[in-house]
């Protein structure tokens, strides 16, 4: 559904939380969704950072504490918030870092892009009415989902593979929490969205001078704007779309161009994975699909 002039709708009266918007695909769709007339939270681990990107914005936008390798600070946004949530894009993340930890011991990549995102998600359920968009990546098409070693404590570690495998797990979550809403007969659509090659500060963060001087390059000759990557995430979060479409650029092996519906590989399409992901996640954040949840 390849739409060259797709346009954002009226937002008016519509709430949204975007993580991970200071910068980049998440700064670009938080703004456009508050001229669009939405009220937009910038959930941020940096408050600081957030409330001067704040500051750039037309609208009604807010800033709150969300630090997504901190299962503490997770429940501590979900517990802060009231009433009604339209929209929940689960946008924040890191790329092919060097091997670390979160808070709670989770690989970062997995925790921080995963596992923050299933366990916040999960949390304000209860308060959301219409969609939870996660963006994902063409790299889940490297990943691998190894059930037995998920946190990389017994496998040689590699950031290009660690990466592949939460960005796998991104889209196996919404194909899983999809799933999950429409037994509950809840109207939440579950969808997700990648960029393409977009320019953000996320590729310059692998502390390797030669990985970052190669994507430095792809930003300058082969990646599009931020705002033309958040357009994938703008599409799935406020087109009429089914729950678990996948949106993504149109052209050039989906690195650029307008947004569209985009595959997968058969791994991000397994149901049997999804559910064992989806059962190890609960497991491992002590987080799991609500009991009751609004029906339609």
């Amino acid at each position: 559904m390849t739409n060259p002039s797709f346009s954002v709708p009226s937002q008016a009266g519509r709430t949204v939380v975007v993580t991970g918007a200071t910068s980049g695909l998440g700064l670009a769709t938080a703004r456009v969704l508050a001229e669009k007339g939405a009220r937009v939270v910038l959930a941020v681990r940096d408050v600081a950072r957030g409330e001067r990107a704040a500051a750039g914005l037309a609208g009604r936008v807010e800033v709150r504490r969300l630090d997504l390798a901190d299962l503490a600070s997770v429940r501590a946004f979900a517990d802060g918030w009231s009433g009604p949530l339209d929209v929940l894009v689960n946008n924040a993340g890191i790329m092919m870092v060097p091997q670390g930890r979160t808070a709670d011991g989770f690989e970062l990549q997995f925790g921080t892009n995963h596992l923050g995102h299933f366990a916040l998600t999960n949390l304000l359920l209860p308060s959301l009415t219409d969609r939870v968009v996660t963006v994902a990546s063409t790299a889940h098409r490297m990943g691998a989902i190894d059930l037995a070693d998920l946190n990389w404590e017994r496998r040689p570690y590699s950031p290009e593979r660690a990466y592949g495998q939460s960005k796998l797990a991104n889209l196996l979550f919404t194909l899983e929490l999809q799933r999950r809403l429409t037994a509950a007969g809840s109207p939440v659509r579950a969808t997700a969205a990648h960029p393409g090659w977009a320019a953000t500060n996320l590729q310059s963060r692998t502390e390797n001078r030669l990985k970052d001087a190669v994507m430095a390059l792809g930003n300058r000759v082969v990646a599009t704007s931020s705002d033309e990557g958040a357009q994938p995430t703008l599409l799935a979060a406020t087109a009429d779309l089914p729950g678990g479409s996948y949106a993504g650029p149109s052209r050039l092996m989906e690195t650029r161009g307008a947004p569209t519906l985009v595959g997968r590989t058969p791994a991000a399409s397994d149901p049997e994975l999804a559910r064992a992901l989806w059962a190890a996640s609960a497991e491992l954040t002590g987080v799991d699909f609500p009991a009751v949840l609004p029906t339609r």
